[in-house]
């Protein structure tokens, strides 16, 4: 997919390397077509590798792409430069007034907070109440999908008794819906977090479908309002390292973390990790792109 970014994006040189087409602004003023008008609100510490993680998730569709940058105005993290988020990034005070066709709220790694405890809980509401009227499909992924469950429909996380970390074998529960289309009755993604969701507390609301879920990981895609919120639990947009990087930062911290399950060969640290969550992450956020946004958005926002 052609995906237009800003010319000097780090992450453009990142996935051109790997082949990955991506349009930058001069380029996209020749072509005759109404981009999707997508906007990610990057919650991560550090951003950049979330911009390639995403920009690569995003790069399977035909359809022009426009990509917005969000991050908070009311906190500023610390592991990003400024002159990055100056540069590339704009705060919901700069959008409020605009309308966009998706958005995308990441996690954060805020999540063994109370949500009211979080600095931007406000500003994030904000948005996500923003978002009902100015978005065409919202996809919330890991802390953004607890958040917004818990925003919209007053569902808390559960704090787990130990990290769910690794990568975990998950189940299609109705196929017919086009948010799982060509996914295989069995797949694969990656988690990461301290928290879930319950199962029980979701099926208590009509508006909410589950999609797949997982025996040892839970609940793993919640759908509401045919598709205008869509929750993803886990982090399906993680590449091969980033698991292998969160390990051995947490073992450099003094974190006592046990190794991500069914991630290195022989649970050996040093053996190179198996990519088997690709192609499905490939088709979720295709299928969102083109069934959720690009089918159901108005030509003029």
């Amino acid at each position: 997919m052609p995906i237009k970014v800003q010319s000097n994006l780090p992450a453009k040189k990142i996935l051109e390397d790997e082949n990955i087409f991506i349009m930058d602004e001069t380029r996209a003023l020749h072509q005759d077509i109404r981009p999707l008008q997508i906007a990610i609100l990057n919650l991560m510490p550090i951003k950049e590798d979330t911009e390639v993680q995403l920009l690569r998730s995003l790069s399977n569709t035909p359809l022009q792409v426009d990509i917005t940058f969000l991050t908070t105005g009311t906190y500023v993290g610390k592991h990003t430069p400024k002159s990055h988020l100056d540069q590339f990034y704009l705060t919901f005070e700069d959008v409020k007034n605009r309308k966009f066709d998706g958005l995308i709220i990441t996690g954060a790694p805020v999540e063994l907070m109370r949500f009211e405890e979080v600095t931007y809980w406000d500003e994030l509401t904000q948005i996500m109440e923003w978002s009902k009227t100015h978005i065409t499909s919202t996809l919330h992924i890991c802390w953004g999908a607890q958040a917004g469950l818990y925003y919209h429909y007053g569902i808390d996380k559960i704090t787990l008794d130990k990290k769910m970390f690794g990568i975990f074998e998950h189940r299609v529960l109705d196929r017919k819906v086009p948010f799982v289309r060509g996914f295989d009755d069995i797949f694969y993604a990656p988690h990461s977090r301290y928290t879930t969701v319950s199962k029980e507390e979701i099926l208590k609301h009509k508006e909410l479908q589950i999609l797949a879920e997982s025996d040892e990981a839970g609940v793993f895609i919640v759908l509401a309002q045919d598709g205008k919120q869509v929750f993803v639990m886990g982090h399906p947009e993680y590449d091969r390292i980033s698991l292998d990087k969160e390990y051995k930062r947490d073992i450099a911290k003094g974190i006592d973390i046990a190794l991500p399950k069914n991630y290195y060969p022989d649970d050996m640290p040093e053996n190179k990790p198996n990519l088997v969550w690709r192609a499905h992450a490939n088709a979720m956020y295709t299928n969102w792109l083109n069934y959720y946004v690009y089918q159901v958005t108005p030509y003029e926002l």
